[in-house]
């Protein structure tokens, strides 16, 4: 039997849980189903005429492109995207969501406490490339030496990552986009799961070390090392430095030891991908609760993907303060017209898995985005891979793209990134792991090697969404103290590194 799941008295639909083959279906009216319709997709509980708004969880997704009855499914053949209410109640809501924050007894975990004050998780080897003529040679220098067997006699070693990408020159040497780009290579080569870094350039690049050092100052830069391919001599000579190097430093590295540490010094990075009709039902929500929790303990949660909060943004900002909501406004008015540039609109983001899923608009996807904040204060907004410092909630910007948000915020110092997701992913990330949440008890079966934890059970058993965050906020912790993930268990995460590459390429 089909079965009708989280309505809200306003709702003008109702997401279907299981797939609907026969029988009826509770629409508050009793009408029966007239044809199958997959899981997490939408049935209509009341009759809705041609312009129409189309409900669900209380807020408007779209309008009705035509004439729908009772029963009928409700997706992309009959209802369209339509411009959103933007007058915002900024800080309606604060008093309730200073209220909301969880009073709980302080946990801790087993973390490395680093000399800046911060606390890793994992305790990693970074390997950066300033420019994309180094990534070949930071990726063979990662791969030979561990080959090799070098890391062996070393048990508080994570590895030796390598941080390539596609950029680094060829570019303005200054604006957001070379800023943005500095500010992901520092925060990689100094995250408080990196225990040294050797930044490696080709030599005449634009995103010179020496500039990075000038820019962000000498703190941490004791755990520093730096050469270039062209001082070197060439490739196979700088592979080989770099492998000396690395046989140096790696007793030095391995005498990190983790010690009990308060969870008020985590910082998560909240992320979803391959979302589905259920992430705004189950893992999402559930996520917001670990979230609430993490708060609690004087921590902080990293909500970012801008274009999948569009629609859904007063949610945050009726909780938020006016200096915050104008940094916020003002970022989603870029973001506009950023697609508009292409061409193209902010309802371009769900895709076209999303749609298969059940998700009709942009409207509809944000309000399952924002569910992964939980209901605390948003107390700061951040650009890109900007350090996040302040407690609490905070946004940062990035793009919905899955491994360029993960990445700024990996860079903004999150030490564990926490994805939801309902169709599957195969993500990972380093040098922070990924935890990985299925919306489904199918996708759970499905991917069972890369999913970590399933929250269909919210459905399927009736566990609690409280349950379920809870059980999400034990894994963060039993993680943070090294517990692997499947994302790291399958060696996930060397080719997730992705800066955001803002502005021309020259």
């Amino acid at each position: 039997m089909a079965e009708a799941i989280t309505l809200h008295p306003r709702d003008t639909v109702a997401v279907l849980a299981a797939r609907a083959d026969a029988g009826s279906i509770p629409l508050g009216s009793g009408e029966p189903l007239a044809h199958p319709v997959s899981a997490g997709h939408k049935l209509a509980r009341v009759a809705m005429a041609e312009g129409d708004p189309v409900i669900k969880f209380g807020q408007i997704i779209g309008r009705a492109s035509a004439p729908i009855s009772v029963g009928e499914h409700v997706h992309s053949h009959n209802v369209s995207y339509s411009e959103h209410d933007e007058t915002h109640q900024i800080g309606a809501d604060l008093a309730n969501a200073e209220a909301a924050i969880p009073k709980v007894a302080p946990r801790s975990f087993m973390g490395y406490a680093r000399d800046d004050g911060r606390v890793g998780t994992r305790n990693y080897i970074a390997l950066c490339a300033t420019v994309n003529c180094s990534a070949t040679v930071i990726k063979c220098a990662a791969s030979e030496i561990t080959a090799e067997g070098a890391l062996d006699p070393y048990d508080n070693v994570d590895g030796v990552v390598a941080f390539a990408h596609g950029t680094g020159c060829g570019m303005a040497a200054s604006g957001r986009g070379a800023d943005s780009l500095e500010r992901v290579l520092w925060g990689h080569a100094t995250h408080p799961n990196v225990g040294a870094a050797i930044f490696v350039g080709l030599g005449c690049e634009v995103m010179q070390i020496a500039r990075m050092e000038a820019h962000f100052g000498s703190a941490g830069t004791e755990r520093f090392h730096a050469l270039t391919i062209q001082e070197t001599g060439g490739t196979r000579a700088t592979i080989e430095a770099i492998k000396t190097k690395l046989r140096e430093i790696l007793p030095e590295v391995n005498k990190a030891s983790r010690s009990s540490c308060p969870v008020s010094a985590l910082r998560i990075g909240l992320q979803c991908g391959g979302s589905d009709g259920f992430s705004a039902i189950t893992a999402n929500p559930a996520l917001g609760v670990a979230s609430d929790l993490i708060v609690g303990q004087g921590g902080g949660v990293i909500l970012s993907e801008t274009p999948e909060i569009h629609g859904a943004e007063d949610l945050l900002l009726r909780r938020t303060m006016p200096e915050v909501a104008e940094k916020l406004l003002g970022c989603l008015d870029w973001w506009e017209g950023y697609a508009a540039q292409s061409g193209g609109s902010m309802d371009n983001n769900p895709s076209p898995g999303n749609k298969q899923g059940g998700i009709t608009t942009i409207l509809e996807k944000s309000l399952g985005a924002v569910a992964k904040a939980g209901a605390t204060p948003l107390r700061a907004f951040y650009d890109y891979a900007e350090q996040v410092r302040t407690p609490g909630l905070s946004f940062m910007d990035s793009p919905g793209y899955d491994p360029v948000s993960a990445t700024g915020q990996i860079a903004a110092g999150a030490q564990i990134v926490v994805f939801t997701t309902g169709r599957g992913s195969a993500f990972g990330s380093k040098p922070a792991p990924t935890i990985k949440l299925a919306t489904s008890d199918r996708l759970m079966a499905a991917m069972p090697d890369d999913m970590d934890i399933g929250c269909g059970d919210i459905l399927s058993q009736g566990v609690s969404i409280a349950d379920k965050g809870a059980e999400i906020f034990e894994a963060i912790l039993r993680v943070a103290s090294g517990e692997k993930t499947k994302s790291e268990d399958l060696g996930l995460g060397d080719n997730e590194f992705q800066p955001w590459q803002i502005g021309a390429v020259m």
